[in-house]
């Protein structure tokens, strides 16, 4: 089935217009301009559900903020995109097609040393037991919240996953992360098994199908990528994002749950269960070891709690 078209793209050719005629930027801008609102607005209307520009609200752009620092971009790459969604708003109000600009108030989200919020091992659990694997959509599903899970893996490293990465004969996943650093990540038998249903069962008559509309580019753009949507094509991250929140749906959880809360739990779990904060900054793929740290403040809550919970003078 045809995903349906984006009811912002008359509005974003309409600004691109614009900015091109009375700007006078160079392409490369332009090009930058029109990545970060085209990203911005598929998230408004495929994570919201929203149709109308005028139904755009704050909440909305703050949440897809935190998409973005989720994301891990770098402070710059995020306020560029306030300048884009800011510059963006006050042409739909100069324009006429809102009456407000709900951008701008919007700041640069703070770097801070925030919690990451985690799920439980029991809510984790809960979710990869949720898929049906009787159903093609099932066996796909279940190995790429097992894979999100058991490797923490980034989505963007997700979604780019080739069939090359995976070396299960030793048990571990080549992964392509920030800056086109490779890593290699230990894969647990779940995950391993749960991938080889997929391939096995799935992924080639996914592989095998022709959009007509790409014809012989589709080989091209499929490529070796291990994740394919029903249309033959590589997942995108909306899909990943739309994948995860209908199983915390489905498992009841009624936490914040987004595609890199798997990361964020997988860091937490290791810690926890006594693995040593060197190792975990290795699989996570993180340049300083002050970033990995954080997660040792969330393990550190957890033995608070128990502490509080259990002895007799807490």
């Amino acid at each position: 089935m045809e995903a349906p078209k984006n009811p912002f793209e008359s509005a974003l050719k309409r600004y691109m217009l614009f900015i091109r005629s009375e700007k006078g930027l160079s392409e490369n801008s332009i090009e930058g301009y029109h990545h970060d609102l085209h990203r911005y607005l598929e998230y408004v209307h495929q994570i919201f559900g929203l149709r109308d520009l005028s139904g755009i609200a704050i909440q909305h752009i703050e949440g897809y903020l935190q998409e973005l620092v989720a994301m891990e971009l770098s402070p710059g790459s995020i306020a560029r995109n306030i300048s884009s969604i800011r510059g963006f708003h006050q042409f739909l109000v100069v324009e006429k097609f809102t009456d407000a600009n709900p951008a701008q108030h919007i700041t640069l989200p703070k770097k801070t040393r925030k919690l990451p919020e985690v799920l439980t091992v029991e809510e984790v659990v809960r979710m990869l037991d949720c898929p049906d694997t009787d159903s093609e959509q099932g066996i796909r599903d279940k190995a790429i919240l097992e894979t999100l899970y058991g490797t923490g893996m980034r989505v963007s490293e997700l979604t780019g996953l080739q069939q090359n990465q995976l070396h299960f004969d030793i048990g571990f996943v080549r992964v392509i992360g920030k800056g086109n650093k490779e890593r290699l990540i230990p894969m647990g038998e779940m995950a391993m098994e749960a991938i080889e249903q997929y391939q096995t069962k799935i992924r080639p008559f996914h592989a095998a199908i022709k959009d007509p509309k790409l014809g012989h580019k589709q080989s091209e753009r499929t490529g070796n990528r291990v994740f394919l949507n029903r249309r033959g094509t590589p997942l995108s991250r909306m899909s990943i994002w739309n994948i995860v929140q209908q199983y915390a749906r489905e498992a009841g959880i009624t936490k914040n749950v987004y595609p890199h809360i798997f990361r964020h739990s997988f860091a937490t779990h290791l810690l926890e269960g006594g693995a040593d904060l060197r190792s975990v900054q290795e699989m996570l793929g993180h340049v300083s070891i002050l970033t990995t740290e954080i997660y040792t403040h969330v393990d550190r809550t957890l033995l608070h709690q128990v502490h509080k919970e259990f002895h007799p003078r807490a």
